[in-house]
């Protein structure tokens, strides 16, 4: 059975058609007995306004299909999740319908666990059920519960619709239109899909998201003067990188550099964005680990939101800087905190907006600043870091106030990476 127009489809014939297939970019199965028995909750209620009104139909989803016309194969876009759960109902009730999920070779071990304790939660949902209530679930899959079936040939168009159906009624994450996408450049080879879709399902997604929100998106933006703002989904333009197929010369070159990446460059599209995303995932360990390291207590543990902030722009700076010149030279690391931490002195209230204005150059308060991400940019050797000449903060234009010793480990700290005995600018 192929499908030409969107149509509305009894959920016992989509889960029996022989020809529906769950493609290798699927992710793994993920529902919990939260949703299984949500889904139950679902289907009994449709039993019950069945019984009151005639012809009662139940849309128990949309699922999206990519039809490839060269085996006839039905790839599952989106639905997968109602669909497994669904023909596992089917089988706790021994019914006569036989999905053809339930034949599907899973190679998931996530997959494979949660049906596995999903299934005993069905068959126990079902233990103080009637066999009469038994066989109203089992004529409900047949004559009230209903799919409505979208199809396409194209494979892009059939990312699209999974886009826009995820993001009605809550939104998605960045990232998550990000992973969308690539792998959407990566449909002829389904293969890397597979295993792209595995390693990136066992990533931290907290982890991800924290490095474009926090390190990635407002570095690309400081080095050009620019605060930034807040990453959303409108902002994926620009981590879609460069299409493999370009002929343009910077595109070209981009092509030849892979897989060396940089902030502040563009990456081929596809497998190198999940490998960009690793790559930084990783630099950014390192960075944290090597600043851990430096015999100097770089009081990064407390001291409320303004440190908090201080620390997020240190840290940006440590990784752009590493990120440029793959090097953890630990008197730049210092000079770096010197920096990122003046500005905490210089405040007695330390917003974002400050931090931000301070990261680009602009004026803290009426003090002028350096643009530290943009001079970065600049340097073509590691020891042109050095010469970046840091304005040092007078101790009488020290704002920041506190009971506790936070000003004066932060003052000792600064003074000693500078060799410096604090009296005013020096």
């Amino acid at each position: 059975m192929m499908f030409e127009k969107p149509e509305i489809v009894p959920v016992d014939v989509v889960l029996q058609l022989k020809n529906l297939h769950l493609p290798n970019y699927q992710r793994p199965y993920k529902w919990g007995v939260k949703n299984v028995y949500a889904l139950l909750d679902d289907i009994e209620i449709a039993i019950h306004q069945a019984d009151k009104y005639a012809d009662f139909k139940y849309r128990i989803g949309t699922i999206i299909l990519h039809n490839d016309e060269d085996d006839s194969t039905l790839n599952i876009v989106d639905g997968q999740q109602r669909i497994i759960t669904l023909a596992l109902i089917c089988k706790a009730l021994a019914s006569s319908v036989k999905p053809a999920m339930l034949n599907a070779k899973i190679t998931s071990k996530t997959s494979e666990e949660n049906i596995q304790r999903n299934f005993l939660s069905i068959k126990t949902f079902f233990t103080d059920k009637s066999m009469n209530e038994k066989k109203r679930y089992i004529e409900a899959m047949t004559n009230v519960l209903e799919f409505v079936v979208v199809s396409t040939t194209q494979l892009a168009e059939a990312f699209q619709l999974f886009d826009s159906q995820n993001t009605r009624g809550k939104a998605l994450f960045p990232h998550d239109l990000l992973k969308a996408f690539h792998l959407r450049e990566m449909r002829d080879h389904p293969n890397e899909m597979k295993h792209t879709v595995e390693k990136w399902e066992k990533t931290d997604r907290k982890d991800i998201y924290l490095l474009f929100q926090d390190y990635l998106f407002p570095i690309k933006h400081w080095i050009e003067k620019d605060k930034g703002h807040r990453f959303t989904t409108v902002d994926i333009d620009e981590f879609k990188g460069v299409s493999f197929d370009l002929q343009y010369y910077y595109a070209m070159r981009t092509v030849k550099g892979m897989p060396i990446f940089q902030i502040d460059q563009p990456f081929v599209s596809g497998k190198n964005f999940f490998e960009y995303v690793e790559h930084y995932l990783n630099l950014l360990s390192d960075v944290k680990e090597a600043v851990l390291k430096e015999d100097i207590d770089l009081f990064l543990g407390g001291g409320g939101v303004g440190f908090s902030y201080a620390k997020q722009v240190f840290y940006c700076s440590v990784l752009y800087y590493c990120d440029r010149f793959r090097n953890f030279d630990d008197q730049i690391i210092k000079r770096l905190y010197a920096w990122a931490f003046m500005v905490r002195l210089q405040m007695q209230k330390l917003g974002f907006d400050s931090v931000k204005n301070y990261a680009i150059g602009e004026k803290v308060g009426d003090r002028e600043t350096i643009p530290m991400f943009y001079l970065l940019q600049k340097c073509m050797k590691e020891s042109d870091v050095l010469k970046i000449i840091i304005p040092m903060l007078p101790q009488e234009e020290i704002r920041y106030s506190t009971k506790n010793n936070d000003k004066t480990l932060l003052l000792e700290n600064i003074r000693t990476i500078f060799g410096l005995s604090w009296g005013g600018a020096q």
